[in-house]
């Protein structure tokens, strides 16, 4: 009997290690960053998401471009990165871009305590960054194919100047040729797919910053792309309490003081941008549905309209009621992680 006892407990020691090792070999999927970063603090959440999800295991971040054209924007996503350790990450940024004008928080990039930066990085002026679409193509070429998630939370400029690239040094491929094959996903936050505050026609920020790419975004983009419309960032408001309470691990947080800058708490910010981050890294843990494949259309005025098609490349998220805790708490969770160090 004894010796029966012990052949189990190997076996099941053995389903164990096996379990784990089927784990830890799959491999984390590398996500680009596409932000507006500076026009609304959700970017700033966002990137603080992906950087949880890093240091999970579950993704890699492999790049950070910025469609908001402000010399601070791209420094100010370099602080972030290297709060968290990971001051490395490539930065790429929009030139002649759209909302140039200054920003409630981007300033904390240059904010000093002393003579020092509050938050140290490396990248000080966006000139001295890479344009985004040369970045892309750069990224795009290196990436093993199928394997790459693009979240875009800003506008769309910096992919519609991708899909018009040609050949480079990069890679000999076109744009449009270089995303079929390297892309697995584009988790888009953009436009809105149910009637907004009465307004059936309601036209989305990102959307309507920058129509023509957006139209160039939905017409030519070649893998399947799933969006997260206005309707669910405020279905998902993120709460003041946490960002009183749970970034206060150290004296200043580039994410906290972002939020308070932008929005000063007791304000529960709706968080369009970190849905689409969620779904992006984790499309399989049930936190959303997804409409019927279809066709998104652009309207000359920003508005983004639905037509079911079986072979259409794009589908929507869908919250249910009942499931909005559970997304708001993993929003909070995974956004307000402390750097693993």
């Amino acid at each position: 009997m004894k010796c029966w006892k012990q052949r189990i407990w190997v076996v099941a020691m053995a389903c164990i290690l096996v379990g784990n090792r089927s784990t830890e070999a799959a491999e984390p999927v590398g996500v680009i960053f596409d932000t507006d970063l500076g026009n609304d603090v959700d970017d700033a959440l966002a990137l603080g998401m992906l950087h949880a999800l890093q240091s999970r295991g579950h993704c890699r971040l492999l790049a950070v471009t910025l469609t908001k054209d402000h010399l601070l924007a791209g420094p100010f996503a370099d602080a972030i990165n290297t709060f968290y350790g990971r001051g490395d990450i490539p930065i790429g940024v929009v030139r002649g871009g759209k909302t140039p004008e200054n920003s409630k928080f981007l300033p904390l990039a240059e904010t000093r305590d002393g003579n020092a930066l509050r938050y140290p990085h490396k990248l000080l002026n966006g000139n001295d960054a890479p344009e985004a679409t040369s970045l892309l193509r750069q990224m795009l070429s290196t990436q093993p194919d199928q394997s790459v998630v693009v979240v875009q939370v800003g506008f769309s400029t910096n992919l519609a100047r991708l899909l018009e690239s040609t050949g480079d040094r990069h890679s000999s491929l076109t744009g449009v040729e270089l995303a079929r094959k390297k892309v697995r996903l584009l988790s888009v936050m953009a436009g809105a797919f149910a009637t907004i505050n009465g307004n059936a026609h309601y036209c989305e920020y990102n959307v309507a910053q920058d129509v023509s790419s957006a139209k160039k975004l939905v017409d030519k983009w070649p893998t399947p792309s799933v969006w997260s419309g206005f309707e669910i960032g405020i279905a998902v408001p993120y709460p003041a309490t946490s960002i009183e309470r749970d970034y206060s691990y150290v004296g200043h947080h580039p994410l906290a003081e972002a939020y308070r800058l932008y929005s000063p708490p007791p304000h529960n910010r709706p968080t369009w941008d970190l849905t689409a981050v969620l779904y992006g890294v984790w499309p399989d843990r049930g936190y959303f549905d997804l409409s019927p494949m279809g066709r998104i259309a652009v309207g000359d005025d920003g508005f983004t309209s639905f037509a079911p098609d079986p072979n259409g490349p794009h589908r929507y998220l869908i919250l249910p009621q009942d499931r909005r805790e559970r997304v708001v708490e993993a929003l909070v969770q995974l956004s307000s992680e402390p750097p693993h160090r």
